[in-house]
């Protein structure tokens, strides 16, 4: 079996994965593995932008009160202020290697700033709407063009390498990870003192989702499977407005829309938002999907509509030339049409345990980005607060670790892959089957309204299927369909635990039986091993 060695092993190829592997470059040899193509990713799509203190009028307290409001009393406050108030060295980083963002449209110096739900400023940085493809393309070319950054495209990780799994005596660590070339089909393993994980979200568990398809939340699987602590993970962020069309597969409206405003309004064109937040559109998400989806089943609509026609075509084509173009060619005019909207699976506030310099419990493994779980969102994420805490938690991981000599243990062993009596799969349609029956499970019972019994019937159903998926596993040979569905599975079953655990109604998570907020705030911790 092939061995690859490198000084650093990043997993992931959006703004958290590309700007660790840019930040290490200069002090060691990077491995970069992202298991489809570098530009595939949720950074690639995201339109609104990247929230920033950045003009005279604002602060980082105003920012850091945003933050801590929309996330429902769950946020780590130092987190909060040390995340916003590193923003600013942090911007200046993405300009210095090439990322543009508007400027204002007056010709005076500054920005160009959108506002979106939950902020009390203008502060969100906008490269047009779409800003993540802006970014995502500048670092793509910066890290193709590194001679310290190795990039191996089309390879998914199946399982970290961990001192317990080698039965090596101490403390559990991690040494790197098993990799399946996608293409050829060859597995072999990466062994590194740093394996950073920068693998997104899990928006693929849902069956509705605005999410790529690779967001199926394997770093938050495989750090669950060797060991790491995971926190929070019922606190799902369902985008209120993804593109309700046949046609137009996971297409999100952008925040931004309602921050220029646009209102929410039913099928007839009757706003209702005031109903349920005297905000009304701006509104943070889950007050906003929660009315969206209460609206849906109180009408018996299948979906609700922004309204932003008093805009007018030139603005509209200007602002969002990008969301306009596109719903445009579903038959949707902006400047005077309804635009028709569903909720959507759209953000992990939860994921792997870990500080803000990418620290996990489990040594020698870091997380950063949406997989990870740093206490800035709490219970509910303000929009574009991602991308600032993906950039900020990139340079405190680099930080951190480029100071830690800790060497591999001498002559460290790494056993070959073991194939057992794995044949090749005749036939996909178990795959198939349980893939929509995981999502459809999730969605049905696990979605923005929650009762006890719903859990219940998640839990029981999750269980089997994922036994059923592990004795597929251990039968077949692998492949990428077969890691995603045990991945997605495993995600699934950690976010029905952490809603069952958490006996009240916060942010993100709202059930029937407990709507009450409690007093004290707590985090849903999970550790592997423990009795649920």
């Amino acid at each position: 079996m092939r061995i690859a060695s490198c000084d650093y092993f990043v997993v992931g190829s959006g703004i958290a994965g590309l700007m660790s592997a840019l930040y290490l470059a200069p002090h060691g040899r990077v491995l970069l593995v992202t298991k489809k193509k570098l530009d595939d990713c949720n950074t690639n799509r995201a339109q609104g932008g990247i929230a920033c203190v950045m003009e005279p009028g604002d602060s980082f307290e105003q920012h850091v009160r945003d933050t801590l409001i929309a996330g429902a009393g769950l946020c780590n406050e130092a987190v909060v202020r040390q995340i916003v108030s590193d923003g600013p060295a942090r911007i200046a980083d993405l300009e210095r290697l090439g990322v543009c963002f508007n400027p204002r449209t007056d010709g005076t110096p500054g920005y160009d700033l959108g506002r979106e739900g939950g902020h009390s400023q203008r502060r969100i940085l906008h490269a047009g709407d779409i800003t993540g493809q802006r970014v995502e393309a500048v670092l793509v070319e910066q890290v193709r063009s590194n001679s310290n950054i190795r990039v191996s495209e089309d390879s998914m990780v199946i399982d970290l390498i961990t001192s317990h799994f080698l039965k090596l005596p101490g403390e559990n660590r991690c040494f790197g990870a098993y990799v399946l070339d996608t293409v050829s089909g060859e597995i072999y393993a990466v062994r590194s003192p740093h394996t950073i994980l920068a693998t997104g979200g899990a928006g693929k568990v849902y069956l509705y989702t605005c999410n790529p398809d690779i967001a199926t939340g394997d770093g938050i699987a495989l750090a669950w499977r060797a060991g790491a602590k995971i926190a929070n993970m019922e606190f799902i962020q369902f985008h209120p407005t993804c593109l309700y069309h046949p046609q137009a597969k996971r297409f999100l409206i952008s925040e931004a829309v309602r921050g220029e405003g646009a209102e929410l309004v039913d099928p007839d064109g009757r706003p209702f938002m005031k109903k349920y937040d005297e905000r009304g559109a701006l509104a943070p998400r889950d007050v906003v999907a929660r009315a969206i989806d209460s609206e849906m089943k109180r009408t018996g609509a299948p979906y609700c509509c922004l309204d932003i026609r008093h805009k007018g075509k030139t603005f509209l084509k200007e602002r969002f030339p990008n969301i306009y173009d596109t719903c445009l060619k579903f038959g949707i005019d902006m400047a005077t049409d309804l635009i028709p909207i569903v909720p959507s699976a759209h953000y992990c506030c939860g994921g792997i345990q870990a500080t803000v310099a990418g620290e996990t419990s489990l040594p020698g493994l870091s997380a950063v980005g949406e997989t990870a779980c740093t206490g800035l969102h709490g219970a509910n994420r303000l929009a574009s607060n991602s991308l600032l805490e993906a950039l900020v938690a990139a340079y405190g991981n680099a930080e951190r670790i480029v100071g830690d000599k800790s060497p591999l243990p001498d002559h460290l062993n790494i056993p070959d892959w073991q194939y057992g009596t794995a044949v090749a799969q005749d036939e996909y349609v178990l795959i198939a089957h349980n893939w929509q029956e995981v999502r459809s499970c999730m969605w049905d019972y696990v979605g923005i309204v929650r009762t006890n019994k719903r859990l219940a019937r998640a839990r029981n159903r999750i269980a089997n299927l994922r036994k059923e998926i592990r004795e597929y596993y251990f039968d077949y040979l692998v492949t990428p369909d077969t890691l995603e569905l045990r991945n997605i599975a495993l995600v699934g079953e950690l976010i029905i635990k952490s809603a069952m655990r958490r006996h009240e109604s916060r942010g993100l998570h709202y059930t029937l039986d407990y709507p009450e907020t409690r007093r004290i705030p707590h985090d849903t911790v999970l550790v592997r091993g423990s009795h649920f």
